[in-house]
């Protein structure tokens, strides 16, 4: 039943006692009594039932009691002399026949609060009931953090009181030295002090460039650079400083090739003899390398690098002449100039390791 105003709050109904149901309470089954809702059997209280209701006789036979609005609660008047009038609407807070909304409002909010405080101390109690199992597990198997496992228990700088302050890492101001450079070893006589001769310039029987296989002939070393060389060629060597010549003859093809390394005191000695070079070196036979490039044209190079200078004489095996159509020729040069220099860089590189790894260095 409504009263046009707000609808009761949605809160549990707190039980009432037998004989004091109010009226328009939802459920259970009409009690017989003082305090029951409209429509009860007779000897109840309701309204047009029995003696005591409004515009009825009285249980005497008397006049009528016509409702007044004299009452204690502006009701009905009472049935006798100096007693309260009855109330019509038992269970209702105030003296009219609308419920008290602002008791019940607040009642309703008082419960939510304690219900609020109840889940938030609740919650925090549960917290700190987890964590003091954590922390007691924890103690009880003598297990640590991971950070302690790894190292990182104690901060940065700081010093256990079992252990001795760990140095901090110093580091050097000045530069390492550079790596030594394999071409001032091949440069500096006071440096370049390993053993050299033709056939540890010259190593092994055969030779292979770029999948081009070459087979050794002889080799010679002397110190008498001039006697060695045809044409300008020994002046030159004489006059720069020449210390020795080293060479050795290769085969591939039908084309016969002499190699041929001078060793001078310095770089600048070396490179004035490649860029005077006139004449050629003499071409060496033997070991089955019968005589080529006598009275006849071939490919004369040369080139050096750090205190040696070489050279480098090509031509056929049979005598013949030699033209710019002879690309294997050329190649054959070529592939024999190249293996010189990579020997000749070699020798730095081996005596630069060494040094580098001596005690020292």
């Amino acid at each position: 039943m409504s009263f046009g105003g707000p609808q009761w709050p949605q809160e549990p109904q707190e039980p009432q006692q037998q004989g004091q149901q109010g009226y328009g309470q939802p459920g259970g089954r009409e009690q017989q009594g003082r305090g029951q809702g409209y429509g009860q059997q007779p000897g109840g209280q309701g309204y047009g039932q029995g003696a005591g209701g409004y515009g009825y006789p009285g249980p005497q036979g008397g006049a009528p009691g016509p409702y007044s609005g004299s009452g204690p609660r502006g009701g009905a008047p009472a049935p006798f002399p100096g007693a309260p009038a009855p109330d019509p609407f038992p269970g209702a807070q105030g003296g009219g026949s609308t419920p008290d909304w602002g008791a019940l409002a607040d009642a309703s909010a008082s419960r939510n609060r304690r219900r609020r405080r109840l889940m938030i101390g609740g919650g925090v109690l549960a917290t700190l009931l987890v964590g003091a199992i954590v922390a007691t597990a924890v103690v009880a198997t003598g297990k640590k953090d991971d950070t302690a496992k790894n190292g990182g228990g104690t901060p940065t700088g700081a010093v256990s009181p079992t252990e001795a302050p760990s140095p901090e890492p110093t580091f050097s101001s000045v530069a390492p030295p550079p790596p030594p450079n394999p071409k001032d070893y091949i440069s500096d006589p006071k440096k370049d002090k390993a053993p050299l001769t033709a056939e540890g310039l010259f190593p092994g029987t055969k030779l292979t460039m770029s999948g081009r296989p070459y087979k050794k002939g002889a080799t010679s070393a002397t110190t008498n650079c001039a006697a060695v060389t045809q044409g300008g060629l020994g002046a030159v060597l004489k006059d720069n400083g020449c210390r020795k010549v080293l060479r050795a003859t290769y085969v591939r093809d039908g084309v016969a090739v002499t190699v041929g390394v001078a060793v001078f005191p310095s770089e600048a000695a070396a490179l004035r003899a490649k860029e005077r070079a006139t004449g050629g070196i003499a071409p060496l036979a033997g070991a089955g390398v019968g005589d080529f490039c006598r009275a006849t044209v071939c490919l004369r190079r040369s080139n050096a690098i750090g205190r040696y200078a070489y050279f480098t004489q090509a031509g056929f095996a049979d005598g013949k002449k030699v033209t710019t159509a002879d690309k294997g020729v050329f190649v054959s040069s070529d592939d024999l100039g190249t293996f010189a220099f990579n020997q000749i860089y070699a020798r730095g590189r081996s005596q630069a390791s060494a040094a580098a790894g001596a005690p020292g260095q």
